[in-house]
């Protein structure tokens, strides 16, 4: 059996049972392309940078589905907290929050401040738990606060928008952090409408893909990844351009897909994915499901 199309660490997974191997597809996997790895060095740069009035600040944007959250959680699990057992506190390099779904600032504090397990009262004063989360990214050494799905902060009014948008710039100039904010083009104009915060945050795009030799080579990195007995050739130009419309150029649709096609093709028989096989799968593409979606509202 030729085995070229697949990473030699997983060879031996095809000696597993079928129920195994599905189990090992449907699992999180990094699949690592150049696009993404420009932005983790960012990121490792911004998080080694010596302290000043003006850190370097970065705003990841890109459509929904399209790698965002597992670029940065694959940056979170290179610089996992140490619970330094032999200090006081633990050591927390980099913290992600999650925005709150409206432009909230006392929601905000409060969503660092259940992430850090810290007692607090919902009532308390603003800036009562602003000092208090000062008090503990500085206590626990956190170098880099990430924003994910900042473009919420949209979801309030112009006013509540300024507040929430001062905050952001008061933690950075009080901390000396970095802070990376994560969303969509939403986020973007939320940042461009603060003159000062649209010169502190540069924008890092993930860009939906096209056919071209880097999509190529993404496939072929996906089916290394893929534990099927077959090669499925994923970077054949028929095959490539029948997965970049079916996925629209979103990278995470296109994992799915690939999921999908490789559990069909296992269950059964196939051992490769194949343009019938992916005509076989119950898929529907982003932009369709949306249109379904919309005649229902």
């Amino acid at each position: 059996m030729n085995l070229d199309h697949l990473h030699p660490n997983l060879h031996s997974w095809l000696d597993l049972s079928i129920d195994e191997r599905l189990a090992r597809i449907r699992a999180p996997r990094w699949i690592g392309y150049p696009q993404a790895n420009s932005i983790l060095t960012k990121l490792d740069e911004a998080l080694a940078y010596p302290k000043t009035h003006r850190m370097p600040n970065f705003l990841i944007v890109g459509d929904t589905n399209n790698g965002k959250t597992m670029l940065i959680n694959r940056f979170c699990a290179k610089h996992p907290a140490d619970d330094n057992p032999k200090g006081d506190y633990a050591n927390v390099p980099v913290l992600l929050v999650q925005a709150p779904p409206t432009a909230d600032e006392g929601r905000f504090y409060n969503a660092i401040l259940d992430l850090l397990f810290a007692v607090y009262k919902n009532h308390d004063r603003i800036d009562k738990k602003q000092f208090q989360v000062i008090a503990l990214l500085k206590t626990l050494g956190v170098k880099m606060l990430i924003i994910d799905e900042i473009h919420h902060i949209l979801a309030g009014s112009i006013i509540r928008q300024k507040v929430f948008l001062n905050v952001i710039k008061y933690l950075g100039n009080e901390l000396q952090i970095p802070i990376v904010g994560v969303g969509t083009k939403d986020a973007y104009r939320a940042i461009q409408s603060d003159p000062q915060l649209s010169n502190r945050f540069n924008p890092l795009v993930l860009p939906r893909w096209q056919l071209d030799d880097s999509f190529l080579s993404l496939l072929v990195s996906f089916e290394r990844m893929l534990p099927l007995k077959k090669s499925s050739n994923l970077h054949d130009t028929t095959m490539a351009s029948q997965l970049l419309s079916m996925s629209e150029g979103y990278i995470g649709e296109l994992s799915m897909l690939l999921n999908e096609a490789a559990i069909y093709a296992i269950k059964n028989g196939f051992e490769a994915i194949t343009i019938k096989v992916l005509k076989s799968i119950d898929w529907v593409a982003p932009s369709s499901r949306k249109r379904q979606l919309d005649r229902l509202v």
